[in-house]
């Protein structure tokens, strides 16, 4: 099922970064398909390609589609690495990925890594419900998503049915409550006319414009709009422990099992939870360092008080399929 649902994506994928040169050979020391965004991580990926003095091949693309042009290659895949956006990528391709090193894995809490030791997280971020400062207190936002299912938020909330960290969410939702409730759960909010967007951003955005008043995204966003406008009249509120609206994933690494590169691989990997990296994602990304004694963001709960879903992360992929059809027949992508 896990392959199948990679499948799916993959001609799309293979046609979308078939001009980085999928497929093809490589020169460079080290292949990293990335599926975090150049923007966010190609900083710390050339501070390790100056560190090292190896050469680095970066082929970006979204997380998904990656994970599938991975299983479409299979054993002729040229990535050494995959640094993706979210840990159901990483469990969607968990058997073609070779074991973290044990110091790399030990770095970060448990609810962050592969129990079989394929792949390890290195930032978190957490779900919370983004809403307009001007017209709430914190203390008028609710409390759980299934809250936002009331009249009162009717044609008032975004959300971005086409990112990846949205389908998670309600892949969590699944394994946390079930089927049923998560479809019962989407075709109120259906009913309930939410604004639907194609990203995070664009939708912490349209709070900032007052053309909704609250939005379903992760928390990184807002830090990165207010360093661009201070007065944003923004601010995240984390939903209640163990509502789906509060999960808290984790972009992670993987080392594939095919690479001729391991030990590239495993420096790599070993650099990504290292106190440099951990500070750039703390400080550049606005993401939870999963490594001790690396401050989180300011303005942020303490990583262990923030208790999404009890579902294991790398589980998100297997259900990835089947969340893209629930949402494409309740309507909310095509």
């Amino acid at each position: 099922m896990r392959h199948a649902a990679l499948a799916v994506l993959a001609s799309a994928s293979l046609l979308t970064l078939g001009g980085c040169g999928l497929g093809g050979g490589s020169d460079a020391d080290l292949t990293i398909y990335s599926g975090r965004n150049e923007e966010l991580v190609g900083e710390l990926i050339n501070r390790f390609e100056r560190e090292s003095g190896l050469e680095v091949d970066v082929r970006y693309g979204d997380s998904a589609e990656l994970a599938a042009t991975i299983a479409e290659e299979g054993g002729n895949s040229p990535a050494d690495v995959f640094f993706s956006q979210d840990a159901g990528a990483l469990g969607a391709v968990e058997d073609t990925l070779a074991k973290v090193p044990a110091p790399v894995l030990e770095a970060v809490p448990q609810r962050f890594r592969d129990p079989k030791g394929r792949w390890a997280g290195v930032s978190g971020r957490a779900r919370v419900i983004a809403y307009d400062t001007d017209r709430f207190g914190e203390d008028e936002v609710p409390d759980s998503v299934f809250d936002l299912t009331d009249p009162r938020w009717k044609g008032k909330v975004g959300m971005p049915p086409p990112n990846a960290s949205f389908q998670a969410f309600v892949s969590a939702m699944r394994l946390e409550v079930g089927d049923a409730r998560t479809r019962g759960w989407l075709e109120a909010m259906k009913n309930n006319e939410p604004r639907l967007y194609d990203n995070n951003i664009q939708t912490v955005e349209a709070i900032g414009r007052d053309e909704i008043e609250l939005g379903l995204v992760n928390h990184y966003y807002l830090q990165e709009l207010k360093r661009e406008n201070p007065g944003l009249a923004v601010a995240n509120h984390f939903p209640a422990p163990t509502d789906p609206g509060s999960l808290i994933n984790a972009a992670g690494v993987g080392i594939l099992a095919t690479t001729d590169d391991e030990e590239n691989a495993q420096r790599f990997a070993s650099f990504l939870v290292s106190p440099e990296a951990q500070r750039y994602f703390a400080e550049r990304t606005g993401e939870y360092p999963l490594v001790e004694d690396v401050d989180r963001p300011s303005g942020l709960p303490p990583l262990e008080q923030v208790i999404g879903p009890q579902v294991e992360l790398g589980r998100l992929g297997e259900k990835l399929r089947s969340t893209l059809e629930l949402l494409n027949e309740v309507g909310f992508t095509t």
